[in-house]
């Protein structure tokens, strides 16, 4: 067993955006058509596996030397459209956000301050020379962050139980950008015009202004990755986390406070049930 594939891959979730070949400058263009053409179809299992090996050696490389030249590919009406890894850059963005999520000696400890220090100074280099880059994946870990379901309507839901032996379940909604971005401006609203500003509305800002950052014909995906082994089959199958959302944001455009809470309740308890789990032996 090689030690990309013994690693333990994290319970991690993906928000991706699929754009069109026509998307792309030259010759990158050229490049992602070349790999579609090729039929390579690794998987978030695959990409998750390769990162997380680099933190074996010692000292760790928490950032890949040269960025990933993998992509996911898939095909919309006919229009192959694909989402780039960018495993470098979104490493950097990863490293930027470790220092709020773990004491000081403990980050120290998994990564040492003069690695940390190096990445750091190695990403500000490479934005002097790519100030507009931005990944096509936001990543999530125990958890699917609620503003990513605004994004989705229930009846883009697609659910495979993985019942065949070796194959894993499969939880992921799929929808064009223009109705995510369509919903997420509706949703913006009517919390705005309902409740105080907070998280979930500064999220939503957030996630808005990612998404203009693509072509209008993109495809948006949430994939519950590796998520799907942290729920119970009877649990994941019953899931209908994007239909609580809407319902939860319909309610508050209606003045229902109470379907709000309701909804509301039901996907906390639901993800709440998950992130225990992080915590437990």
């Amino acid at each position: 067993m090689t030690a990309a594939t013994s690693v333990l891959v994290p319970y991690a979730s993906y928000l991706r955006v699929y754009e069109p070949l026509a998307a792309f400058p030259e010759p990158e263009r050229s490049h992602w058509s070349r790999y579609a053409r090729s039929g390579r179809t690794p998987t978030a299992q695959d990409e998750l596996r390769r990162s997380l090996a680099d933190l074996l050696p010692t000292p760790p490389v928490p950032v890949p030397v040269h960025e990933s030249p993998d992509a996911f590919v898939t095909e919309d009406d006919g229009v192959v459209l694909v989402c780039p890894w960018r495993t470098r850059l979104r490493g950097w963005l990863a490293l930027e956000e470790l220092t709020g999520l773990f004491p000081p000696p403990v980050l120290d400890a998994v990564l040492p301050p003069v690695v940390r220090g190096q990445a750091a100074a190695d990403y500000e280099a490479w934005r002097e020379r790519n100030p507009d880059a931005r990944p096509w994946i936001r990543s999530a870990v125990w958890q699917v962050p609620v503003r990513w379901f605004v994004l989705f309507a229930d009846d883009e839901r697609e659910y495979e139980p993985g019942e065949v032996p070796g194959v894993p379940p499969v939880m992921r909604y799929r929808t064009p950008m223009v109705q995510a971005r369509r919903r997420l401006a509706r949703a913006l609203k009517t919390l705005r015009d309902t409740i105080e500003e907070g998280p979930l509305t500064e999220g939503l800002v957030d996630v808005g202004r990612w998404l203009e950052e693509f072509h209008p014909r993109s495809l948006v995906e949430l994939d519950y990755g590796g998520l799907v082994h942290a729920l119970p089959p009877d649990r994941l199958a019953e899931d209908r986390s994007a239909a609580d959302v809407a319902a939860g944001i319909a309610a508050l455009r209606d003045g229902d406070g109470e379907g709000a809470g309701a909804a509301y309740g039901r996907l906390a308890d639901r993800w709440r049930a998950v992130r225990d789990r992080q915590f437990a032996n």
